[in-house]
């Protein structure tokens, strides 16, 4: 599949002439689900769920659908009867072409005095998977994850003991808008020396197949 880095948390997955997008944010393009056949939302924070964004998306391509958790699907299930579906840990489906799997149930610990909120991440086609806001471990091995890499919840130490256990074959940088330039050298040559797997990312636009 063709894989295209939008900012922050957003990608696009490409194949057989079908598009997926995964958290067209607020962080993200405006345009960041324009074109897609299916959308998949980890969690209602605005740097992954943009009502505004994905509406647009969904408005744009009346044969698109949404799979999210209950929190997001709320939000939207009233204007798009029939194409949300709410997921949860567990789940399994099929969006545009794509064999989606579900895991993990929620967000990480920001700090003890904020409530976790649910979140879940997205294996699709068995060999891609995106977090969300977590650092859920699959069940299963995964070729390329999409790395959370810089977030107010994490440290440099748990993201690169978060590759090591999910041993990937490539790590690709997600999760990155609020990294500064001045940062990334250090991120890139930690995660790149201790994390045990291919280590590298993408600037927004840029795609490769994996």
């Amino acid at each position: 599949m063709k894989l295209t880095k939008k900012t922050h948390a957003c990608i696009r997955l490409e194949k057989d002439g079908r598009t997926l997008v995964i958290d067209p944010g607020g962080f993200s393009e405006e345009d960041a689900a324009a074109g897609a056949d299916a959308v998949l939302v980890t969690h209602e924070h605005p740097d992954h769920f943009s009502e505004d964004r994905l509406r647009a998306g969904l408005e744009a391509n009346p044969a698109a659908e949404l799979w999210t958790l209950r929190s997001v699907a709320g939000q939207l299930s009233a204007a798009f009867p029939g194409r949300v579906h709410t997921v949860g840990h567990g789940d399994t489906f099929s969006a545009a072409g794509f064999d989606v799997q579900v895991h993990g149930e929620l967000h990480a610990v920001i700090h003890p005095d904020i409530p976790r909120i649910t979140n879940v991440g997205y294996l699709v086609d068995g060999s891609l998977f995106h977090p969300g806001d977590a650092l859920t471990v699959p069940d299963q091995p995964v070729e390329t994850l999409m790395l959370p890499v810089h977030a107010p919840w994490s440290k440099i130490s748990e993201v690169i003991d978060y590759v090591r256990e999910v041993a990937p074959r490539r790590a690709i940088d997600i999760h990155d808008a609020l990294l500064t330039d001045l940062a990334r050298p250090i991120y890139d040559a930690q995660i790149g020396a201790l994390g045990g797997a291919d280590h590298g990312r993408l600037a927004p636009g840029d795609s490769r197949q994996v």
